[in-house]
Parts: structure tokens; sequence; C-alpha cells
């Protein structure tokens, strides 16, 4: 089955070594909304996952994909990925949810030239601007928790990008054989601070829950996390009925070829003129 640690789509066992038994009575998280994720983990972010995913290849992509035009960040976060773009002179707009991670990337140097708007994915409230390319990296679009707001992200996209632009996804595919139902892992543990991850696995609905407990000396930080995933098949599907089509897909921002054992993808819509 496929390893992923789920609070951000990480390479680890589902379910851990000691699976626990996981009653299915919600799909969703009472209390959880489209801030708790970046809240939730703005202060370990950079800590736990500045090496997630191969930046370099990630911004060679996204740069050249843009072609001297303005890029759209879904879920900016920290900027890890929006700094490096900038850095070489692309124009780039970031969104998120979380005041908390906003306030992370603006004490950093040359935050100063991103344009950040705080606001939820699903619709950012960008409608009329011409971007070159918008992208949610790294199963950043699987936290759209739904399927009307994965399809409301998908119009909010096409009513911003420029004729002809396009909206690159990364994700995971989610295995044919399934995944475990859930239960708990250690993520981390040291002298003075343990970490605990307890996740919970609907697969009826595709929805994906759970906390990373954080167990320290200062006492107890909960570190909530939740994930609608889709497989590419079902993110094509909503990407045509906002006027997508797909122009092409790999198996990770390098440009490596996709087949059916591929575990992750990069998928570029690009806007279809209708006119």
């Amino acid at each position: 089955m496929i390893e992923i640690d789920l609070a951000y789509g990480h390479l680890v066992r589902l379910g851990g070594a000691t699976p626990l038994t996981i009653h299915r009575q919600t799909r969703t998280v009472k209390g959880y909304t489209a801030s708790s994720y970046g809240d939730g983990f703005a202060d370990v972010y950079d800590d736990w996952y500045t090496d997630v995913s191969d930046i370099k290849a990630t911004v060679n992509a996204v740069d050249a994909l843009a072609d001297g035009g303005a890029v759209l960040e879904l879920g900016i976060g920290t900027g890890r990925l929006a700094l490096p773009l900038a850095e070489r002179g692309v124009a780039v707009t970031g969104v998120d949810a979380s005041p908390a991670m906003l306030a992370a990337l603006r004490a950093k140097p040359g935050a100063e030239v991103l344009e950040l708007v705080e606001a939820d994915m699903a619709d950012p409230g960008l409608a009329g601007r011409s971007y070159a390319v918008a992208f949610a990296a790294f199963n950043t679009f699987f936290n759209l928790t739904d399927t009307a707001a994965q399809e409301s992200c998908f119009a909010a996209m096409a009513a911003c990008l420029r004729p002809g632009g396009c909206f690159a996804i990364e994700g995971f595919v989610p295995p044919v054989d399934g995944m475990s139902d859930g239960g708990m892992s250690v993520r981390d543990i040291a002298v003075d601070r343990a970490v605990l991850t307890i996740s919970q696995h609907d697969s009826t609905n595709q929805v994906i829950t759970g906390q990373h407990v954080d167990i320290s000396e200062a006492g107890i930080r909960m570190r909530p996390w939740m994930m609608h995933y889709r497989t590419p098949t079902q993110l094509d599907a909503a990407a045509s009925t906002a006027g997508f089509m797909l122009e092409s897909r790999t198996a990770d921002w390098q440009g490596s070829s996709f087949d059916s054992q591929s575990e992750t993808h990069v998928s570029v819509y690009r806007l279809v003129d209708r006119r």
C-alpha cells in the first residue's frame, strides 16, 4: 500500500506498525476550517517540511511554464517555492488561508516582492487577473476538503488565468489496492519531545483526517490536517468541467514519464479558448 504522512503527503506508512481500530463515524472534523492546517503547522513548517520535495525542479518547471508571465501559487505557506521563484524575477502572487503561515512568510527576506492574499484557495477572489500559471504543489490541492471546494477552485483558476494559461497540480496517485483505514505511528521522538501521528481514512468519500499530537515539556499541541484525495481521472473530469484540458502528465516536476506504477503525478491543465 502507499506510504504517505497525510498531513502533507510525506512518505511514511499510513497506520504505522501498530494499527488502531478506527470508527468511520464522520467525514469531517468538527471546527476544521480552511486555515486550520496552516495555523496548526506554521511554527514547525520550515523545520519539518523544507525538503519535502524537489524545490529546484519545481521552480524550474513553473518558471518554464510561465515563460515570463505572472504566477499564482495556491497554498503559498512560508514561501518554500515562491521565494526562489521571485529570486528569478518571476512576479508571484500567493494565496493562503492561514494568517500564521503568511506572517511567517512576511518575516523572511525577499517576501516584500510577493503579493500575498489571505483567502481560501477554493475561491481566492482574483477573477479578472491574467496569470500565466497557477499551481498547487505537493498535495496542496487535496487540502480542499470536499469535491465542491475543488471544483470551485478549478472555476476560480479559469477566471484568473490569461487566455491559454495553465493550472498545474502535483499530487499522489491513490493506489489501486487501497490504503489502510488509519492508525497511529510515531513521527518523531526525542529526550524532551514526542510527536504522534493519528489518522482516519474514509475510503468511500476519499477523505483522510488526522492529528499530529506534539507532546513536549511545554504541554500538548494538536496539529490537525484533512485531505480529500482524488485520482488523476477524477481531476481530469473536474478540470474539463471548468474549461481546462489535460496538456501533460508526468511523474514529477523533472518530467519523468508517468505510467501505471507512478506514485505521484504533475498534471498540467491548459485553459481552452472557447471564444
